[in-house]
């Protein structure tokens, strides 16, 4: 994926692949060649992302435009997603 640059700004890394795992937790690689463990249970108590509370539907992610996508366009912000996820 060719860096792109708002503002003058490079953007954080991309997301690559992800795989959701049976503890509501994603395993995410970026475009930097980092694997990175992004915990998302804090998710599962705002309205916005109340359909991931099942697991069958929270395993259905798939990785869209650099980002993360569920059914229903329920997605979240590649540089948050950076931010808040750990390197395993």
């Amino acid at each position: 994926m060719k860096e792109s640059i708002i503002y003058g700004e490079p953007l954080r890394p991309r997301v690559t692949s992800v795989l959701a795992l049976d503890d509501y937790s994603l395993m995410i690689s970026f475009t930097n060649g980092e694997q990175r463990k992004f915990d998302a249970k804090p998710l599962l108590t705002q309205a916005a992302y109340k359909q991931l509370n099942s697991i069958s539907f929270f395993k259905s992610v798939k990785v869209e435009s650099g980002s993360i996508l569920w059914p229903n366009d329920i997605d979240y912000c590649p540089d948050t997603l950076y931010q808040q996820s750990v390197l395993s």
